[in-house]
């Protein structure tokens, strides 16, 4: 089992960037598959990005392509999503999850999920 805390959330204009952090606790994160997902107000949970156990691998939603990056240390067993070009439609709670299997942008293919973190981007 997995516990996973985000953090790096906040308040910025358009154009900045923030990172967020997901440090995760218990078994070693590098047995996992890491996600972000966001979900904003009356709004399903979306896939983000997604990093496979060894980092070898990522892929992104079309909207982040090319402005967030997904990264994980397994030493310090933390992943990170840098945003890069923020923009008012990235505003929404984020949230680290974790996989047993995969890196996928489904959210049924992961097993622990965070509290979230909110960032909210101003126009």
């Amino acid at each position: 089992q997995v516990q996973l805390v985000e953090s790096g959330g906040g308040f910025v204009q358009a154009g900045a960037s923030l990172r967020l952090s997901c440090a995760t606790s218990g078994r070693a994160m590098s047995n996992y598959a890491m996600g972000w997902f966001r979900q904003s107000p009356g709004k399903e949970r979306a896939f983000v990005a997604a990093v496979s156990k060894t980092g070898a691998r990522t892929n992104y939603a079309d909207s982040v392509k090319g402005r967030f990056t997904i990264s994980r240390d397994n030493t310090k067993n933390t992943v990170y999503l840098q945003m890069n070009s923020l923009k008012f439609e990235d505003t929404a709670v984020y949230y680290c999850a974790a996989s047993l299997y995969y890196s996928s942008d489904y959210t049924g293919n992961y097993n622990y999920w965070g509290q979230g973190t909110q960032v909210t981007v101003s126009s």
